[in-house]
Protein backbone atom coordinates (compact mmCIF):
# COMPACT_ATOMS: atom_id res chain seq x y z
CA UNK A 1 0.00 0.00 0.00
CA UNK A 2 1.30 3.91 -1.37
CA UNK A 3 1.80 6.17 1.50
CA UNK A 4 -0.78 8.75 1.59
CA UNK A 5 -0.13 11.32 -1.01
CA UNK A 6 -1.56 14.68 1.21
CA UNK A 7 -0.20 15.53 4.96
CA UNK A 8 -2.26 18.01 7.14
CA UNK A 9 -0.70 20.90 8.74
CA UNK A 10 -1.78 19.36 11.80
CA UNK A 11 -0.18 16.06 11.00
CA UNK A 12 3.25 17.99 9.70
CA UNK A 13 3.51 19.71 13.21
CA UNK A 14 2.99 16.57 15.32
CA UNK A 15 5.68 15.05 13.00
CA UNK A 16 7.76 18.01 13.67
CA UNK A 17 7.24 18.52 17.17
CA UNK A 18 7.88 14.41 17.88
CA UNK A 19 11.08 15.28 15.58
CA UNK A 20 10.25 12.28 13.13
CA UNK A 21 13.14 12.09 10.31
CA UNK A 22 11.73 14.40 7.66
CA UNK A 23 12.80 16.81 4.81
CA UNK A 24 10.48 19.54 3.88
CA UNK A 25 10.74 20.66 0.75
CA UNK A 26 9.65 24.49 -0.30
CA UNK A 27 8.89 24.74 -4.08
CA UNK A 28 7.54 28.11 -4.68
CA UNK A 29 8.15 29.58 -7.87
CA UNK A 30 6.92 31.83 -10.29
CA UNK A 31 7.27 31.00 -14.04
CA UNK A 32 6.89 34.74 -15.68
CA UNK A 33 9.77 35.91 -12.47
CA UNK A 34 11.86 32.46 -12.12
CA UNK A 35 13.57 34.28 -8.75
CA UNK A 36 10.45 35.52 -7.11
CA UNK A 37 10.39 31.93 -5.24
CA UNK A 38 13.54 31.84 -3.83
CA UNK A 39 12.93 35.87 -2.56
CA UNK A 40 9.78 34.08 -1.17
CA UNK A 41 11.73 31.28 0.20
CA UNK A 42 13.71 33.44 2.30
CA UNK A 43 11.28 36.08 3.57
CA UNK A 44 9.08 32.91 4.98
CA UNK A 45 8.91 29.20 5.04
CA UNK A 46 8.40 25.99 7.17
CA UNK A 47 11.41 24.83 9.70
CA UNK A 48 14.45 23.62 7.74
CA UNK A 49 12.75 23.69 4.54
CA UNK A 50 15.26 22.99 1.64
CA UNK A 51 14.09 25.25 -1.75
CA UNK A 52 13.24 23.27 -4.38
CA UNK A 53 13.88 25.35 -7.67
CA UNK A 54 12.22 24.38 -10.47
CA UNK A 55 14.57 25.99 -13.57
CA UNK A 56 17.49 24.89 -11.14
CA UNK A 57 16.81 21.64 -9.21
CA UNK A 58 13.62 19.53 -10.48
CA UNK A 59 14.53 20.71 -14.38
CA UNK A 60 17.70 19.42 -16.48
CA UNK A 61 20.31 21.94 -15.99
CA UNK A 62 22.09 21.30 -19.53
CA UNK A 63 21.74 20.83 -23.02
CA UNK A 64 21.29 22.25 -26.35
CA UNK A 65 18.42 22.69 -29.07
CA UNK A 66 18.56 19.62 -30.92
CA UNK A 67 16.21 17.82 -33.53
CA UNK A 68 12.76 19.96 -33.63
CA UNK A 69 14.20 22.37 -30.94
CA UNK A 70 13.59 19.53 -28.38
CA UNK A 71 16.56 19.92 -25.41
CA UNK A 72 19.23 17.63 -25.99
CA UNK A 73 22.65 16.39 -24.48
CA UNK A 74 24.58 13.55 -23.64
CA UNK A 75 26.01 11.17 -21.28
CA UNK A 76 25.22 12.36 -17.35
CA UNK A 77 23.46 15.46 -18.31
CA UNK A 78 21.00 13.57 -21.05
CA UNK A 79 17.51 15.02 -19.53
CA UNK A 80 14.97 12.22 -19.14
CA UNK A 81 12.16 14.22 -21.05
CA UNK A 82 11.82 16.97 -23.70
CA UNK A 83 9.65 20.35 -23.23
CA UNK A 84 10.08 23.59 -21.98
CA UNK A 85 11.19 22.06 -17.87
CA UNK A 86 12.79 19.30 -19.06
CA UNK A 87 13.37 16.21 -16.49
CA UNK A 88 16.54 16.12 -15.42
CA UNK A 89 18.32 11.99 -15.52
CA UNK A 90 17.50 9.73 -12.47
CA UNK A 91 20.91 9.99 -11.54
CA UNK A 92 21.40 13.84 -11.92
CA UNK A 93 18.18 13.87 -8.54
CA UNK A 94 18.89 11.48 -6.80
CA UNK A 95 22.64 13.28 -6.50
CA UNK A 96 20.76 16.81 -5.61
CA UNK A 97 18.34 14.31 -3.02
CA UNK A 98 21.71 12.93 -1.33
CA UNK A 99 23.02 16.89 -1.03
CA UNK A 100 20.34 18.40 0.45
CA UNK A 101 19.76 15.52 3.29
CA UNK A 102 17.33 13.17 1.94
CA UNK A 103 18.05 9.53 2.66
CA UNK A 104 15.43 6.68 1.35
CA UNK A 105 14.32 6.34 5.30
CA UNK A 106 12.92 9.68 5.69
CA UNK A 107 9.66 11.19 4.86
CA UNK A 108 9.50 14.24 2.54
CA UNK A 109 6.71 16.88 2.42
CA UNK A 110 6.38 19.07 -0.22
CA UNK A 111 4.74 22.82 -0.52
CA UNK A 112 4.63 25.80 -2.50
CA UNK A 113 2.46 28.81 -2.33
CA UNK A 114 1.11 28.44 -5.62
CA UNK A 115 -1.76 26.75 -5.18
CA UNK A 116 -0.34 23.46 -4.93
CA UNK A 117 0.98 23.70 -8.40
CA UNK A 118 4.82 23.53 -8.23
CA UNK A 119 5.34 21.12 -5.41
CA UNK A 120 3.53 18.17 -7.09
CA UNK A 121 6.11 18.25 -9.84
CA UNK A 122 8.53 17.46 -6.74
CA UNK A 123 5.93 15.07 -5.14
CA UNK A 124 5.34 13.44 -9.08
CA UNK A 125 9.77 12.96 -9.41
CA UNK A 126 10.39 11.20 -5.79
CA UNK A 127 7.90 8.58 -6.57
CA UNK A 128 10.01 8.57 -9.90
CA UNK A 129 12.94 7.81 -7.92
CA UNK A 130 11.19 5.20 -6.14
CA UNK A 131 10.83 7.41 -2.99
CA UNK A 132 7.16 6.26 -1.41
CA UNK A 133 7.16 8.03 1.47
CA UNK A 134 6.53 11.83 0.22
CA UNK A 135 3.23 14.06 0.18
CA UNK A 136 2.17 17.10 -0.27
CA UNK A 137 1.06 19.57 2.71
CA UNK A 138 -2.65 19.91 1.57
CA UNK A 139 -3.39 24.03 1.50
CA UNK A 140 0.16 24.33 0.98
CA UNK A 141 1.75 27.92 3.25
CA UNK A 142 -1.39 29.42 3.23
CA UNK A 143 -3.08 26.36 5.33
CA UNK A 144 0.06 26.20 7.40
CA UNK A 145 -0.45 29.63 8.63
CA UNK A 146 -3.89 29.08 9.20
CA UNK A 147 -2.58 26.66 11.29
CA UNK A 148 -0.36 29.08 13.21
CA UNK A 149 2.18 27.26 12.15
CA UNK A 150 6.11 28.32 13.03
CA UNK A 151 7.53 30.25 10.17
CA UNK A 152 11.93 30.69 9.46
CA UNK A 153 13.18 33.50 7.74
CA UNK A 154 16.51 33.92 5.91
CA UNK A 155 18.31 30.38 4.69
CA UNK A 156 18.30 27.20 6.71
CA UNK A 157 21.96 25.70 7.98
CA UNK A 158 23.25 23.10 5.33
CA UNK A 159 22.27 19.76 5.94
CA UNK A 160 24.18 16.78 5.92
CA UNK A 161 24.63 14.64 3.16
CA UNK A 162 22.47 11.48 2.71
CA UNK A 163 23.06 7.88 1.21
CA UNK A 164 20.12 8.24 -1.32
CA UNK A 165 19.45 5.43 -3.27
CA UNK A 166 17.58 4.71 -6.42
CA UNK A 167 15.11 2.61 -6.64
CA UNK A 168 12.43 1.26 -9.11
CA UNK A 169 10.01 4.15 -10.21
CA UNK A 170 6.73 3.98 -8.72
CA UNK A 171 5.05 5.72 -11.70
CA UNK A 172 4.66 5.66 -15.26
CA UNK A 173 6.91 8.20 -17.69
CA UNK A 174 5.82 8.23 -21.38
CA UNK A 175 7.09 10.24 -24.40
CA UNK A 176 5.92 11.82 -27.26
CA UNK A 177 6.60 8.46 -29.34
CA UNK A 178 4.45 6.64 -27.25
CA UNK A 179 1.64 9.31 -26.86
CA UNK A 180 1.50 9.77 -30.51
CA UNK A 181 1.17 5.66 -30.63
CA UNK A 182 -1.58 5.25 -28.47
CA UNK A 183 -3.47 8.62 -30.78
CA UNK A 184 -7.19 7.09 -31.05
CA UNK A 185 -6.74 4.32 -29.05
CA UNK A 186 -8.68 3.00 -26.04
CA UNK A 187 -5.63 2.27 -24.22
CA UNK A 188 -4.84 5.74 -24.23
CA UNK A 189 -7.09 8.71 -22.92
CA UNK A 190 -4.75 11.75 -22.72
CA UNK A 191 -5.71 14.56 -20.06
CA UNK A 192 -4.53 18.12 -19.91
CA UNK A 193 -4.25 20.03 -17.27
CA UNK A 194 -4.04 23.85 -18.81
CA UNK A 195 -6.36 26.40 -18.38
CA UNK A 196 -9.45 26.11 -21.33
CA UNK A 197 -8.54 29.10 -23.45
CA UNK A 198 -4.88 27.37 -23.78
CA UNK A 199 -6.32 24.25 -24.35
CA UNK A 200 -8.74 25.36 -27.05
CA UNK A 201 -5.80 27.12 -28.72
CA UNK A 202 -7.27 30.63 -28.14
CA UNK A 203 -4.38 32.10 -26.73
CA UNK A 204 -0.85 30.89 -25.84
CA UNK A 205 1.41 32.51 -24.02
CA UNK A 206 4.64 30.20 -23.70
CA UNK A 207 4.78 27.75 -26.37
CA UNK A 208 4.96 28.76 -30.55
CA UNK A 209 2.12 26.82 -31.81
CA UNK A 210 -1.23 27.02 -30.08
CA UNK A 211 -4.15 23.86 -29.71
CA UNK A 212 -3.91 20.28 -27.52
CA UNK A 213 -3.22 16.86 -28.58
CA UNK A 214 -5.89 15.00 -31.09
CA UNK A 215 -8.46 13.46 -28.65
CA UNK A 216 -7.35 14.92 -25.30
CA UNK A 217 -9.90 15.70 -22.31
CA UNK A 218 -9.28 19.43 -20.30
CA UNK A 219 -9.09 19.33 -16.64
CA UNK A 220 -7.68 22.31 -15.39
CA UNK A 221 -5.70 21.43 -12.14
CA UNK A 222 -7.19 24.03 -10.89
CA UNK A 223 -10.20 22.29 -10.81
CA UNK A 224 -8.87 19.72 -8.16
CA UNK A 225 -9.01 22.25 -5.34
CA UNK A 226 -11.48 23.97 -3.00
CA UNK A 227 -11.92 27.45 -2.21
CA UNK A 228 -9.46 27.10 0.92
CA UNK A 229 -6.61 25.33 -1.70
CA UNK A 230 -7.12 22.02 -0.51
CA UNK A 231 -7.68 18.62 -2.61
CA UNK A 232 -10.96 18.64 -2.87
CA UNK A 233 -12.54 15.24 -1.27
CA UNK A 234 -11.85 11.66 -2.73
CA UNK A 235 -15.64 11.28 -3.27
CA UNK A 236 -16.13 14.34 -5.04
CA UNK A 237 -12.82 13.92 -7.17
CA UNK A 238 -14.10 10.55 -8.07
CA UNK A 239 -17.55 11.77 -9.30
CA UNK A 240 -15.38 14.90 -11.11
CA UNK A 241 -13.65 12.03 -12.96
CA UNK A 242 -16.11 9.74 -13.43
CA UNK A 243 -17.80 12.36 -15.78
CA UNK A 244 -14.83 13.70 -17.56
CA UNK A 245 -13.61 9.92 -18.56
CA UNK A 246 -17.28 9.13 -19.25
CA UNK A 247 -16.74 5.26 -19.55
CA UNK A 248 -12.95 5.76 -20.57
CA UNK A 249 -10.50 2.86 -18.53
CA UNK A 250 -8.72 5.06 -15.74
CA UNK A 251 -5.71 2.84 -16.11
CA UNK A 252 -5.42 4.60 -19.47
CA UNK A 253 -4.74 8.14 -18.56
CA UNK A 254 -2.19 9.98 -19.45
CA UNK A 255 -1.56 13.40 -17.80
CA UNK A 256 0.18 16.50 -19.70
CA UNK A 257 0.30 20.15 -19.43
CA UNK A 258 2.31 22.73 -20.97
CA UNK A 259 5.87 21.06 -19.69
CA UNK A 260 5.28 18.96 -16.89
CA UNK A 261 4.74 21.06 -13.96
CA UNK A 262 0.81 21.09 -13.76
CA UNK A 263 -0.15 18.45 -15.10
CA UNK A 264 0.95 16.27 -11.44
CA UNK A 265 -1.95 17.80 -9.77
CA UNK A 266 -4.37 15.85 -12.24
CA UNK A 267 -2.64 12.56 -11.16
CA UNK A 268 -2.66 13.32 -7.28
CA UNK A 269 -6.43 14.03 -7.47
CA UNK A 270 -6.64 10.73 -9.56
CA UNK A 271 -5.01 8.98 -7.19
CA UNK A 272 -7.13 10.61 -4.31
CA UNK A 273 -10.44 9.37 -6.06
CA UNK A 274 -9.00 5.62 -5.59
CA UNK A 275 -7.36 5.76 -9.42
CA UNK A 276 -4.24 5.09 -9.08
CA UNK A 277 -1.24 4.00 -11.93
CA UNK A 278 -2.10 6.82 -14.56
CA UNK A 279 0.94 8.32 -16.12
CA UNK A 280 2.40 11.44 -17.04
CA UNK A 281 3.68 12.54 -20.33
CA UNK A 282 6.45 15.25 -18.80
CA UNK A 283 7.38 17.35 -21.91
CA UNK A 284 4.15 17.51 -22.20
CA UNK A 285 2.47 20.42 -25.07
CA UNK A 286 5.66 22.47 -25.46
CA UNK A 287 7.33 19.02 -26.27
CA UNK A 288 4.83 18.23 -28.38
CA UNK A 289 4.61 21.04 -30.54
CA UNK A 290 8.20 21.29 -31.13
CA UNK A 291 7.99 18.61 -33.89
CA UNK A 292 5.54 20.04 -36.43
CA UNK A 293 4.96 16.70 -37.70
CA UNK A 294 2.54 15.88 -35.39
CA UNK A 295 -1.21 16.42 -35.48
CA UNK A 296 -2.45 19.30 -33.54
CA UNK A 297 -6.33 19.62 -32.71
CA UNK A 298 -7.89 22.99 -31.98
CA UNK A 299 -11.54 23.75 -30.21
Amino acid sequence: MHAKPLISAAELQTQLEAKRPLRIFDCSFDLADPHAGRRQYLESHLPGAVHADLDKDLSAKHGVPGHHGVLTASGADAPASGGRHPLPNREKFALWLAQVGLSNSMQAVVYDRNGSNFCGRLWWMLKWAGHDRVAVLDGGLREWEAAAGELHSGDEPAHFQAGFELREPLVRLVDASAVQQGLGQTTQTVVDARAPARFRGEVEPLDPVAGHIPGALNRPFSANFDGQGRFKSPEQLRAEFDSLLAGRDPSSVVHQCGSGVSAPPNLIAMELAGFPGTALYAGSWSDWCSDSQRPVARG
